[in-house]
């Protein structure tokens, strides 16, 4: 194994307050019912216009994600924090392999929460959709991340807490290793065909040491 692809949220920041205070916003500008965000917390994760198109139907979904970026581009990507020990683990892997994320959130985005934290000196890039929809999805995402790196996927990991971060990998070759901190479950994560559970950012550390 030398290069670790890892997904933004759930795995290295926790993103609910942002993510779900952006939908209740673009919710409420819509007029429509808003959930708590517990309640929304299932949005984290999945690319967010099939989170709209749910919520409030197809032909609302884009301008749902408008609404969104509204306040997330502002205010939303920051209401975030790092998982404890997530920086010492980062830390720890990179003299091993090269270290890429890989997330369905847009790049602009994606680039300047890594940058806020305090993370942009343990990645080589950071690889992420972009504003019109291109690559949101994670099998299409790493697929391309494969071919920009130059790298054999029998010697990569994805490592991520929902099913498409594992059902996107496998897809290409590279093995998946799930996160239960995240917002996916240990069935969820198991039914996609994670080959790994962890438990803590410590225990990737442990696993792949």
């Amino acid at each position: 194994m030398d290069t670790i692809f890892f997904d933004l949220d759930g795995t290295l920041t926790d993103p609910k307050p942002g993510i779900t205070g952006s939908i209740q916003y673009a919710l409420e500008k819509l007029g429509r019912p808003v959930p708590t965000q517990d309640e929304l917390a299932w949005c984290i994760g999945p690319p967010l216009r099939g989170s709209f198109a749910t919520l409030i139907g197809e032909e609302f979904a884009d301008r749902g994600v408008e609404l969104y970026r509204e306040r997330f581009g502002d205010v939303g990507l920051f209401e975030n924090s790092l998982y404890p020990d997530i920086k010492a683990t980062l830390a720890a892997l990179q003299p091993r392999a090269r270290l890429f994320v890989a997330t369905s959130k847009p790049h602009v985005f994606a680039t300047r929460i890594v940058e806020h934290f305090g993370l942009a000196p343990y990645f080589e890039h950071v690889f992420g959709s972009e504003l019109d929809g291109t690559r949101v999805h994670k099998y299409d995402l790493l697929a391309f991340a494969l071919e920009q790196t130059g790298t054999d996927p029998a010697r990569a990991v994805m490592i991520g807490d929902r099913s498409h971060d594992i059902v996107g990998a496998r897809k290409n070759g590279i093995d998946g290793i799930g996160v239960l901190y995240g917002y996916g479950s240990r069935e969820e994560l198991v039914e996609a065909g994670a080959l790994h559970l962890c438990a803590t950012p410590q225990a990737i550390l442990d696993h792949l040491s």
